[in-house]
């Protein structure tokens, strides 16, 4: 499938995800998209708790069917997700995402995610992990339990197999994924294992309730970017 999405960050759970590695640059604030909300049939959303309280609405950013995929632009930061796909066991969920101008909307650059292991969706009690890329180089892996927690580091770090967009303005794109295989999560990029991690060190008070649930996508404010192939693999 294709998304055109404003803020993309890989696949896999949904819902309310930090800024990562965008918080070491000043953030701009999150503007209203024309013609805005979801018109992919199937699809639900929810706009982060600090953009609610901002006054910004799910209507300001925008999620449509296009191509075969999913076009997203965003407006306040949000997160998508098809209460049906859903995914358990050994698996890999992956998506590839493309911002056809890196950094259209925004000063700095943002991330695609996937989203995993989905409880309890836009509630005060979600629980999930994401996996997420940027047009510069660098990956985060965080998670909500329902307060949020690091996995790889608070800015995230850089790998090689990550793509880089020429500047701003120019595309740029990446295929993310997340295994859950045995004991180990992964989070690849570009068919690149850029972080592997224990489950029991995921699965844990104050984390993850399981590694099995509902998988989504997730963009940050101001970004536009166009996904295909969000699918789910038994491993």
């Amino acid at each position: 499938m294709r998304l055109v999405y404003g803020y993309a960050v890989a696949v896999a759970a949904a819902m309310l995800i930090p800024q990562g590695i965008g918080a070491q640059a000043p953030q701009e604030a999150a503007r209203a998209v024309a013609g805005g909300g979801i018109t992919a049939p199937g699809w639900v959303g929810k706009i982060d708790a600090t953009e609610e309280k901002n006054g910004q609405t799910l209507n300001n950013a925008k999620l449509a069917a296009e191509g075969g995929g999913l076009h997203v632009t965003t407006g306040p930061a949000t997160t998508y997700w098809n209460p049906a796909n859903k995914a358990a066991g050994n698996y890999t969920v992956k998506a590839t995402f493309k911002e056809t101008k890196y950094m259209k909307l925004n000063a700095h650059p943002q991330p695609y995610r996937i989203l995993i292991f989905a409880f309890d969706v836009g509630t005060t009690t979600q629980s999930y992990l994401y996996c997420a890329a940027y047009g510069n180089g660098t990956f985060i892996v965080r998670g909500f339990g329902p307060e949020p927690f690091q996995v790889n580091g608070r800015r995230g770090e850089p790998n090689a197999a990550i793509a880089k967009a020429a500047g701003p303005g120019e595309p740029v794109t990446q295929e993310i994924a997340v295994s859950v295989k045995g004991d180990k999560v992964e989070c690849s990029v570009n068919g690149t294992v850029v972080g592997s991690y224990d489950k029991s060190a995921l699965v844990a008070a104050g984390k993850l309730k399981s590694t099995d649930g509902i998988y989504g996508i997730r963009f940050a404010h101001n970004t536009d970017a166009i996904v295909t192939g969000l699918t789910m693999t038994k491993n």
